[in-house]
């Protein structure tokens, strides 16, 4: 499927592009969809950083991220690298004791705080030191009512920049200039610019088991793995994730189970509870999809016979031997993004190591090429007589999931 961000460019006085602001699209069309703001962030998070990376999008560049209250206090904006956002607060978001603790926090983990189309309000007075842009709606706020507030605010708060957004003309952006805004936006500059690119369908169900699982107080990384076992999508974005920057990996991902370690409970709950907010429809997972969770069963089960040390990394060889077909992206620099372990790199490009002649054994099985499935079986010491049973044991269980989402959905949805 096609997935769809809006950027719009923000300058300094000398007119150079120095961050985008991060619009969510669910579509061709350059306006804000009648969503929920929360869900529209979850989804621009998911869909896009969780997917390309926003420096992909922002040319390396700080994004402008808009966040709600419940965003807010949800503290989404961890889930980010602070040194690539700047977490912008909404204008109707209250300056309430408990968005002051969140945003307090957050200002001592690096992130830079900005406010919103700014209306001075006292309760925002303890938030100044930690605010580093203001952004003034013209459009809302004429420059001529800010003539007496902007210079007093420079005045009083030299660590916060200030930003003219919303300008049209020529004349607005100079008078703004001569006032002594440090940067600028505006449809006279640039409209925001429509950015899309392929994305993998999510199983609502499987979402929502995996969402009902970590809210446990005690939940079960091992079952937290088979759930993500089940879906290719949300395997990719968990180890696009761990590679965002936000954690240090002292090794690379061999499976499932070690890459939601790594988030530990705090990061794992606010990563699948990002992914709840953001798949709030039922999506009907594709025929590749489908696929790839077989495929995936079908390399554990011939590992565990041929190298049993590696079956869980032969699972996630073949839970991804198709996502170059899925994002429509060369498998070389899919293979890049990820922090899989070389064993699986090399095998998925194309380097005939022994999780590689296991892939090439289930494809020439898939294809029906008999004498292609011999020769490969023969290479991993295997009877081609068991092929069989092993993989319609990977499609009954990939089935028998598909069929079980109704009760799984039933259970799931006073969450």
């Amino acid at each position: 499927m096609r997935v769809y961000a809006a950027r719009q460019a923000i300058l300094n006085r000398r007119k150079q592009s120095v961050a985008y602001e991060l619009f969510f699209r669910d579509g061709v069309s350059n306006s804000f969809p009648n969503i929920d703001s929360t869900a529209a962030t979850s989804k621009l998070m998911l869909n896009h950083h969780f997917n390309v990376g926003f420096k992909t999008i922002t040319r390396g560049k700080r994004a402008l991220i808009n966040f709600s209250e419940q965003a807010i206090l949800a503290r989404l904006p961890t889930l980010l690298p602070a040194n690539d956002i700047v977490v912008e607060i909404l204008e109707d978001v209250p300056p309430s004791e408990e968005v002051f603790q969140a945003c307090r926090e957050m200002f001592h983990q690096g992130y830079r705080l900005a406010l919103d189309d700014f209306q001075y309000h006292h309760g925002w007075e303890k938030f100044m030191n930690f605010t580093r842009l203001i952004k003034f709606d013209i459009q809302h706020t004429p420059l001529n009512k800010l003539g007496g507030i902007l210079p007093e605010l420079k005045k009083k708060y030299k660590q916060i920049k200030f930003l003219a957004e919303k300008i049209e003309t020529y004349e607005e952006y100079e008078q703004a200039r001569e006032m002594g805004f440090d940067f600028f936006q505006g449809y006279f500059f640039c409209r925001p610019e429509m950015m899309s690119h392929n994305d993998i369908d999510v199983s609502y169900q499987i979402v929502m088991a995996i969402y009902a699982e970590v809210l446990k107080p005690n939940f079960s990384y091992d079952r937290l793995a088979r759930l993500f076992e089940k879906d290719v999508s949300l395997t990719y974005k968990l180890l696009k994730f761990i590679n965002s920057g936000l954690f240090v990996l002292v090794e690379p991902i061999g499976s499932i189970k070690q890459g939601l370690v790594y988030l530990g409970e705090e990061r794992a709950r606010k990563f699948i509870s990002l992914i709840a907010t953001a798949h709030l429809g039922i999506v009907k997972p594709m025929e590749l999809i489908r696929m790839s969770v077989i495929r995936a069963r079908f390399c554990e089960f011939i590992a565990e016979k041929s190298h049993p040390a590696m079956k869980d990394q032969a699972f996630l060889l073949g839970l991804f031997s198709l996502i170059d077909a899925i994002l429509d992206k060369s498998m070389e620099d899919i293979v890049q993004a990820l922090p899989l372990v070389e064993e699986i790199r090399e095998a998925l490009i194309g380097y005939k190591n022994v999780l590689f002649h296991n892939l090439e054994l289930v494809k020439a099985y898939e294809s029906g090429s008999w004498y292609n499935t011999q020769k490969k079986a023969r290479v991993l010491r295997l009877q081609q007589d068991s092929l069989a049973e092993m993989y319609n044991k990977a499609v009954a269980w990939s089935e028998s999931f598909e069929e079980g989402t109704e009760q799984i959905a039933a259970l799931t949805d006073d969450i």
